[in-house]
Parts: structure tokens; C-alpha cells; sequence
């Protein structure tokens, strides 16, 4: 796992692990990065299942509850499998575009 910081927005890749091994590291690092927008990039590891997504779907609740944006990068899923609670995007550019909207949403009190 490679951690790595932009502004208020911590960025997590994976390259190696299963999806279950980096969602119970991502929980055991929890603290470190909970105030932060967090951007999971997944484009390096194989293609997904829904189950591999929504293994992220507890993260991403609490993520959301705390008012802070949680997005997922693979381009190697249909986005229509996709729970609507958990964002997924295709690209890191992308995952920024999102945050931004959020930010603004939260902002204008949506």
C-alpha cells in the first residue's frame, strides 16, 4: 500500500494485496487519515466484482458520515454493478473532479 498526501487529500494505491487485505489495512490506518478526503486508486490490480466493491461500502459510510468525500479509481468494472453509496471513478482526475463537487454540495449545505 503507498500513502501518499495532496492538500487535504490522502491518496491510497494498491498494487499487490487482495481487496479485503487493503480494506482491513485502510481500517487499521484509520486515524491517520479520517479528517482527509481519501482517494483509493485501484487501476493496477486485476478486474472487480461487486463484492470486491463493496467490501468498501462500511469505509465509505463512515467516511461520508464524518463529511469527507471516499472514491474508489478502476477502470476494470461496470460502474452500473456499482452500489450507489460508494463512488467510483475511472480515472485519479476524475476522483479530484468529484471531491471538488462534493466539497461544494457540502459547502451550499446538501
Amino acid at each position: 500500500m503507498i500513502l501518499d498526501q495532496n492538500g487535504n487529500t490522502s491518496i491510497i494505491t494498491q498494487e499487490k494485496v487482495t481487496v479485503i487485505e487493503l480494506v482491513k489495512k485502510i481500517q487499521a490506518l484509520y486515524p491517520k487519515f479520517k479528517n482527509n478526503n481519501i482517494i483509493v486508486a485501484l487501476n493496477t490490480l486485476g478486474s472487480f466484482t461487486k463484492a470486491d466493491i463493496v467490501e468498501f461500502l462500511e469505509l465509505s459510510k463512515t467516511h461520508k458520515a464524518a463529511k469527507q468525500s471516499f472514491v474508489i479509481v478502476t477502470n476494470k468494472i461496470d460502474l452500473d454493478l456499482v452500489p450507489e453509496e460508494i463512488a467510483v471513478v475511472p480515472t485519479i482526475e476524475e476522483a479530484y473532479d468529484f471531491i471538488e463537487m462534493e466539497d461544494m454540495e457540502r459547502d451550499l449545505g446538501f
